[in-house]
């Protein structure tokens, strides 16, 4: 087949699209909301209804009679695990002519920072735009003119004609993802990209709002450093666990941090609850990224993810990432030891010994531990994760390494690893987040749709 340079350095330029469109019930007969595979699936007594239900339901002239984009990817499904693509392609009156496909892809079979070219879905038979590459940023023909966009690149390949049915410009542009309550994932910045693009390019936005899985409220971490330590992964000044659901940090974002202003509209959910964890949704859960399979995952993230910025692992390439932790050089017994006897809440590690298939230390045997989360509501994820490192620190002086750069993005600060290294004590270094926390927790008040 012909390459696609063309497309690819576009195409990757980009970095969300999904949609979402169901019918309402008033107007139109309802869609089958049975599984796409036709199996059974027994719907849980008062669950909450996500964004893209409440959509079909209650808000489909948002995208009744127009052509819609969607990002989206596997995690884009109703409470009866149907997806919002297939949802929006059988519901009348509503004309979905592309996807967008975040980190990962559409179908979410791409890993950590693997791009994922232009193409057309076997499946759909619908353009995919990816928008994870070097410029996440939607150029506006993906938008508008999407005839004379996809024309400028290669479409003669198998499977890469160009259709009428991909030549229609978007009216409105849906987002369904689940979030995962946390700063540091790319979507939330590729939702935040794609609200700069339909500004400029005057193209409706909709957001369907999801829960977020680890509890709504509670907030963690450094507030970033804006503009200076602003990255795909964490665009703007907002603590590492925001305390926010998907939506509602749309709303923050578009008021106060886009210069030119989408016409956003947010879809809420029905029956959640902030202190909600996701299991007491009722929602099925679908791994939002190859690196997330659980809300376990999820749990300890916010913490965690500051070990990428370390020569450890962080778990990768392990059945369990974010849980597992180490490296060849670490005596997991003996690290197991002291990080049990600091007491910290809510949780107890257990040594593990793992060999990861890829990432850091591929196919060498790590000594290490796993994290048990023993009570959700008492345990930090942050806070535990930087006593995780002192102690990595104090036993490891001379193998342990700090990846300045990437962990001063994660943190969205070099304070941290500049506190670390001057031997400032994990707990002194939370204290000095409360100024920048309460300052973040009366700037999102207006935002809050719960």
């Amino acid at each position: 087949m012909a390459p696609m340079t063309q497309w690819e350095k576009r195409a990757t330029a980009i970095g969300f699209w999904l949609a979402v469109g169901l019918l309402a019930p008033s107007c139109r007969p309802k869609p089958d909301l049975k599984p796409d595979d036709g199996a059974g699936y027994a719907e849980p007594a008062g669950r909450v209804r996500p964004g893209i239900e409440v959509l079909v339901s209650e808000r489909l002239d948002l995208i009744r009679g127009k052509n819609v984009g969607l990002i989206t990817n596997p995690s884009g499904v109703d409470g009866r695990l149907n997806s919002t693509i297939s949802i929006l392609r059988r519901t009348p009156g509503v004309n979905l002519v592309a996807l967008y496909a975040p980190e990962h892809g559409v179908r979410g079979d791409a890993q950590a920072g693997e791009y994922v070219s232009f193409y057309v879905d076997p499946k759909y038979r619908l353009p995919v735009f990816s928008l994870y590459g070097p410029s996440q940023k939607p150029q506006p023909g993906m938008l508008k003119d999407i005839d004379e966009f996809m024309r400028s690149f290669d479409t003669t390949a198998e499977d890469k004609t160009v259709g009428p049915e991909m030549t229609h410009d978007i009216d409105v542009l849906v987002f369904d993802i689940q979030d995962i309550g946390t700063r540091v994932y790319t979507y939330a910045a590729t939702m935040a990209y794609a609200m700069q693009t339909c500004a400029e390019s005057g193209v409706e936005f909709v957001v369907l709002d999801r829960p977020n899985p680890i509890t709504g409220r509670v907030l963690e971490g450094p507030v970033l450093e804006y503009p200076e330590f602003s990255s795909f992964i964490g665009l703007y000044p907002v603590p590492l666990r925001p305390g926010m659901t998907i939506g509602e940090l749309a709303r923050l974002i578009n008021d106060r941090f886009l210069k030119k202003k989408a016409k956003l509209t947010v879809v809420p959910m029905k029956g959640w609850k902030p202190g909600m964890w996701f299991e007491e949704t009722g929602l099925p859960w679908v791994t939002p990224s190859p690196n997330m399979p659980t809300v376990d995952t999820a749990v300890v993230y916010p913490g965690q993810v500051l070990i990428e910025g370390t020569n450890v692992s962080e778990g990768r390439g392990t059945t369990h990432p974010f849980e597992y932790f180490g490296a060849p050089w670490i005596d997991g017994y003996e690290l197991t030891g002291r990080l049990n006897a600091l007491r910290l809440p809510g949780v107890t590690f257990r040594e593990q010994w793992f060999s990861p298939t890829f990432s850091k230390f591929r196919d060498e045997r790590c000594g290490g531990c796993q994290i048990h989360v023993t009570d959700r509501n008492v345990f930090r994820p942050v806070r535990t994760s930087l006593h995780i490192i002192s102690v990595l620190r104090e036993m490891y002086p001379d193998q342990f390494v700090f990846h300045d750069e990437y962990f001063d993005k994660v943190c969205g600060t070099s304070t941290v690893r500049k506190a670390l290294l001057g031997g400032v004590a994990a707990d002194a270094i939370v204290r000095g987040f409360e100024k920048g926390l309460g300052e973040f927790e009366v700037l999102r008040k207006p935002y809050l749709l719960y």
